[in-house]
């Protein structure tokens, strides 16, 4: 069952990346964190709408909790795929203001969309009357020629008013023309101390920051000022930092002692998917860097990459990338897999 809108904790979420992010890459993160809040890749109210919707929406129930991110500017579309989010399940519908491809702005969504915050605002309470979902919105402190910090503030005051409760800024601005979404994740400096501000200014919303964060000694740094923290590349790039979240950052029990439990707690599910007809790399390029740093990564990498994605790959090939790790004198001997 998904948890209720006063037991989701945002303390850590793993950010929304777009073919990153799906249901096998989540159930992977699962084995590693059982607090993390995980989010979906963004989802357009048109593909709702009018594709295969149990495509976009299904999940394991496994991934709890997690929400589900929709881009979209059309308060009626909004409305109507964040009901959907909460028949399907989720713990939050989050609407993406960030994002700066060319492709979402010639859509009117994404980070274009800081240049309309009472649209945002109209879109926010058509989704908060919807549902009874949490409803999040993840923005940019800026974008193009917005300069300053009280333009951020006159994005945020309005949406916050219609009702948006959690905001997860993205601590860079994004520049519309002349970057690519690539260079807006990198070249505009960041700027953590407007999102600190942010927090002392409108203490009554839970604001969740995010951008260039790599580590969790970085993540406690930040919840001093903030009320969480979003990692994206760092986490899928180096999974197993993940497995320290629940004890460090939650106060909960570790719940996994080696990247070998979580490749035999993979295992099953991998079975199963492609017992339903997933391709085998669908699921194990998610899980390239679980043995990041460690003797035998690179083999573990190398046979997945060279084999998985053949169309009579197997369980095998997964083993047998164990194997390699095995052989390096890395493994857990005691994991049960295979």
């Amino acid at each position: 069952m998904p948890a209720s809108c006063n037991t989701i904790s945002r303390r850590f979420c793993i950010a929304p990346m777009m073919d990153w992010s799906d249901r096998h890459c989540r159930y992977f993160w699962r084995l590693l964190t059982q607090e993390a809040l995980l989010y979906t890749e963004m989802v357009t109210t048109g593909a709702l709408i009018h594709g295969d919707r149990h495509r976009f929406l299904h999940f394991n129930p496994q991934e709890h909790p997690v929400a589900l991110q929709l881009g979209g500017s059309e308060p009626a579309d909004l409305a109507r795929c964040a009901s959907w989010a909460q028949e399907w399940g989720y713990d939050e519908v989050n609407l993406n203001c960030g994002c700066p491809s060319d492709r979402v702005q010639s859509g009117m969504f994404g980070a274009c969309l800081m240049a309309q915050p009472q649209r945002v605002a109209q879109c926010v309470a058509a989704m908060l009357d919807a549902c009874d979902l949490p409803v999040s919105v993840k923005h940019r402190i800026g974008i193009d020629d917005m300069e300053s910090y009280q333009n951020m503030v006159d994005f945020v005051a309005p949406v916050a008013e219609a009702g948006c409760r959690v905001f997860i800024v993205h601590a860079r601005k994004a520049w519309l023309k002349g970057l690519s979404p690539k260079e807006n994740r990198e070249i505009p400096p960041l700027n953590y101390p407007w999102v600190y501000r942010l927090k002392q200014d409108f203490p009554e919303l839970e604001i969740i920051i995010n951008g260039g964060i790599q580590s969790l000694d970085e993540a406690e740094a930040h919840l001093h000022h903030v009320d969480g923290v979003m990692i994206g590349r760092e986490a899928y790039q180096n999974p197993w930092m993940l497995a320290d979240v629940d004890a460090r950052l939650f106060n909960s029990r570790k719940t996994v002692v080696s990247r070998d439990d979580v490749l035999a707690g993979l295992i099953p599910y991998v079975q199963t998917q492609m017992d339903a007809g997933a391709q085998l790399n669908h699921i194990t390029r998610h899980i390239l860097g679980l043995y990041q740093g460690v003797p035998g990564a690179r083999k573990f990498r190398r046979h997945l990459s060279e084999n998985a994605y053949r169309k009579d790959a197997d369980i095998e090939v997964l083993t047998d990338a164990f194997d390699k790790v095995k052989a390096s004198g890395f493994g857990d001997r005691k994991a049960a897999v295979g």
